[in-house]
């Protein structure tokens, strides 16, 4: 069928805007005329022109008449540009074939109803499933207003991430390690805990082409943080959060960190609530989070049941040292049943690595 394949083509369009449009949703579009295809476009920078006017742009006078596939149902408002609902009824265009409704309250059915009250012909629901799949961190942010959660672990076959002296480079290959750094330009934010820092003094940057590097978040409740520390020194995009018990405030570090662009986070306590810190994250305007480690922060993640995906890397290696660090700790199970399990997507090799790519983290029992 045609029309399947002119939405394909505005999928793996919309995906090429990844990790430059958040908080926005990917969105790919196709203009179609007496079945071949005059305009495409995808949206390519948060604050830029959506897909949709791209698209429309290429196809020029030639638009009138035609069809537009678009991924995500166009918008009806005016936010950072305006509605793209408009562009399309201004061009003439006499269908407009949609995936999906956009879950946005400001946006929901309203772009769909002005067109057809224009005269349009609006077609929605073809390939609804993709295009909700490629989206899945704007679906739940704009629905939750609480960030996606990706958690990535590597480890070796017995299930450490370090030896017991805290040394882990490299566990997994450089295959693996890129995949890392490509996830990094996809979330907006990574997260590790203090441990991590202290460590391996991590830069927690998406060193790839064109890449954008996400915001630092840092689990540090008794303000740990060296001052020299990368992520303190490299700030220059003012990107680093530092998670912290709000005692802190009072000291000199916290002072000098200020004087460095640093932002806070503040809660009471040294044991923070997961679900309490990724709500706050949500009010900075950060989508979704790639939780990097370590373990604690990791386990308590599990916990709290706030998996929403992610992606385990497995080296052929094996310590076999119970001291060793393991991933995940501080679980109490006695049965099997009572056990977690990974709804896994997919299964992919990197070389000699394995990577498992799952949705969510659930009890066996359930």
């Amino acid at each position: 069928m045609k029309e399947k394949k002119y939405m394909e083509l505005a999928l793996e369009l919309a995906k090429k805007g990844e990790g430059k449009v958040n908080p926005n949703p990917l969105v790919g579009a196709v203009v179609v005329k007496d079945g071949k295809i005059i305009g495409q476009g995808y949206h390519k920078e948060y604050g830029g022109p959506h897909a949709e006017v791209f698209a429309l742009r290429e196809a020029g006078i030639e638009a009138k008449g035609a069809d537009i596939y678009v991924t995500l149902e166009p918008c009806s408002h005016y936010g950072k540009t305006p509605p793209c609902a408009d562009k399309i009824i201004e061009a003439g265009i006499k269908r407009c074939i949609i995936a999906t409704k956009d879950p946005n309250p400001l946006v929901s059915g309203r772009g769909i109803e002005k067109m057809e009250k224009a005269g349009i012909q609006v077609i929605d629901g073809l390939l609804e499933k993709e295009s909700r799949e490629i989206n899945d961190v704007f679906m739940k942010y704009i629905e939750n207003k609480e960030p996606f959660v990706f958690i990535k672990n590597a480890i070796t076959l017995d299930g450490k991430i370090a030896t017991k002296t805290g040394d882990s480079k490299w566990i997994t290959n450089e295959k693996s390690r890129n995949e890392v750094h490509k996830l990094r330009n996809r979330f907006m934010g990574i997260m590790v805990g203090i441990g991590t820092v202290l460590a391996d003094n991590p830069n927690l940057t998406a060193r790839i082409e064109n890449g954008v590097n996400p915001y630092r978040i840092i689990i540090d409740p008794d303000l740990k943080t060296p001052l020299e520390a990368n992520i303190i020194k490299n700030n220059q995009d003012k990107k680093t959060i530092i998670c912290i018990n709000k005692e802190n405030q009072k000291s000199e570090k916290y002072m000098k960190m200020k004087e460095k662009n640093i932002a806070f986070l503040e809660f009471e306590g040294s044991r923070f609530k997961m679900k309490e810190v990724m709500k706050k994250v949500g009010e900075l305007n950060i989508d979704s989070v790639l939780v990097e480690g370590g373990a604690e922060v990791i386990s308590n993640i599990i916990k709290e049941n706030l998996v929403d995906g992610g992606v385990i890397f497995i080296a052929p290696k094996i310590l076999g040292d119970s001291s060793a660090k393991s991933f995940v700790s501080g679980f109490d199970i006695n049965k099997i049943t009572d056990g977690k399990e990974l709804d896994v997507k997919e299964i992919k090799t990197y070389g000699d690595n394995i990577g498992i790519w799952f949705g969510g983290i659930k009890c066996l029992q359930d």
